[in-house]
């Protein structure tokens, strides 16, 4: 008897620049982690500016929801995961910058 094939459901994965943003759909096996669909969209290959740790350290969310632990969740159909980019100015230091120049 011939094992079955995995289910396979439809998700995509979602990365953006300032300038543009990708959207790949994927047809992954039930069971993928959302950091297992980042690596089989090839963002690398849509990116190739950026170096490709982007992609492997970034943190991931499901539809603007964080992820806690992208390598053990699994996908559930219709899901989008997101890759979010790191923050380039800390959020307390952007804030005081603002305060302090709203003084002058």
């Amino acid at each position: 008897m011939a094992a079955s094939m995995p289910a396979m459901l439809e998700v995509e994965v979602a990365f953006a620049l300032p300038e543009r943003q990708r959207i790949i759909p994927l047809a992954v096996p039930e069971g993928t982690t959302p950091r297992q669909a980042v690596v089989m969209a090839g963002l690398e290959e849509a990116f190739p500016e950026l170096p490709p740790a982007t992609f492997r350290e970034a943190d991931l969310g499901i539809f603007g929801r964080r992820l806690r632990d992208p390598d053990a969740e699994r996908l559930r159909a219709g899901d989008r995961v997101e890759v979010y980019r790191p923050l380039q100015l800390d959020p307390k230091v952007a804030r005081s910058e603002r305060a302090a120049r709203a003084k002058r």
